[in-house]
């Protein structure tokens, strides 16, 4: 279809054609999820009233069943944290907010959820 080759990596590809890959995909939905439903989490300035640099990030609660962490209450705040600010800010306005974050996945194109997670180190 794009006459790439046998061993070309489809990265490049996946952002030309705008199409996300799985991985983003799944984060993709997961933030949506996340911020339609963003009365049923607290905040970490709800928690504690101490000015840190996290206070605007969700508060994750501390679980101990692995089946708890992979589901959608716990993942989602957990991906929503890693959020760059900007896009947090946008997360009272869904529409503005599901734009702005298909756009920071498509120019990451992540293929792992580490990868969604590494990106901040990588881009200081």
């Amino acid at each position: 279809m794009m006459n790439a080759g046998i061993r070309q990596s489809c990265r490049e590809l996946f952002t030309e054609l705008n199409i996300l890959p799985l991985h983003s995909q799944y984060i993709l939905f997961l933030l949506l999820f996340v911020v339609k439903h963003i009365n049923v989490f607290k905040l970490n300035s709800t928690i504690h009233s101490i000015k840190t640099r996290n206070c605007s990030d969700l508060h994750l609660p501390s679980v101990h069943l692995s089946k708890v962490q992979k589901g959608v209450y716990y993942s989602g705040i957990h991906v929503f944290n890693y959020l760059p600010a900007r896009i947090k800010s946008l997360s009272v306005d869904v529409r503005k907010f599901k734009t702005a974050l298909k756009g920071f996945l498509l120019e990451g194109s992540f293929y792992t959820l580490q990868e969604y997670f590494d990106w901040e180190l990588i881009n200081k």
